[in-house]
């Protein structure tokens, strides 16, 4: 296997159930490289203002609000975690509460600009695979490999619904589809493909077909480099 270089950065984007996450901790343990679920860090911010008391659709005030937690990603593919103010978060953040909030909490300017300095500094000195929706449109667009995620809505609707323990596929799918909307429709950072991106649509793959593919892409920017 051809080495992979020490500050390759790949930023992994795309539609949620799209299978960013597996994807981008599988190629990260494949290569030896570290992980950072942006995606994450978003829920850790929505939980911390939930448990703040405050109302998430009024942008004024997570704004105001929104520098005050401590925020720290762990970067292991395996079992990457996240802290707040010293809580462990990783289930907490997963709840319906928060999934029903953070997409209100996503279209704040103040809030991205915060997570994105907090973003930049992890995946400084590169070797990493960073996922999330605008990785190689705005956090870091000088990735030496970009991808962009998609599957049918239907696959992403089945994947989701079972990754909850057998939740309605059509309601599911219907929250998909919202949020795309509103991720492409935000202001800030849109949900778009980064200029020079793959697409990669995973719906006819499994998730080690996805891996194989991109760890070939990975190793082929490195030999061009």
């Amino acid at each position: 296997m051809p080495q992979t270089p020490s500050d390759l950065v790949i930023a992994i984007d795309g539609t949620s159930g799209s299978g960013k996450s597996s994807t981008s901790r599988g190629v990260a343990d494949r290569l030896g490289l570290r992980y950072l679920d942006t995606g994450a860090m978003f829920r850790a911010m929505t939980w911390w203002l939930l448990r703040q008391g405050i109302d998430v659709r009024d942008g004024d005030a997570v704004a105001a609000r929104c520098e005050e937690p401590e925020i720290l990603s762990g970067t292991d593919p395996t079992g990457p975690g996240i802290v707040v103010d010293g809580i462990d978060v990783g289930r907490a953040i997963r709840t319906d509460e928060v999934n029903a909030a953070v997409s209100h909490v996503s279209v704040v300017p103040a809030v991205r600009t915060r997570l994105l300095h907090l973003q930049r500094d992890v995946i400084d000195g590169g070797g990493i695979v960073v996922e999330g929706r605008d990785i190689g449109s705005v956090v870091w667009p000088q990735a030496q490999l970009k991808l962009y995620l998609t599957a049918d809505p239907g696959a992403r609707a089945a994947r989701r619904a079972a990754e909850a323990g057998g939740a309605d596929v059509a309601s599911t799918r219907e929250s998909l589809l919202s949020r795309d909307r509103i991720d492409s429709g935000r202001a800030t950072a849109p949900l778009t493909m980064a200029d020079g991106a793959v697409h990669l649509d995973t719906t006819p793959y499994s998730l080690d077909e996805v891996i194989d593919q991109v760890v070939a892409l990975a190793e082929a920017a490195g030999e061009r480099r």
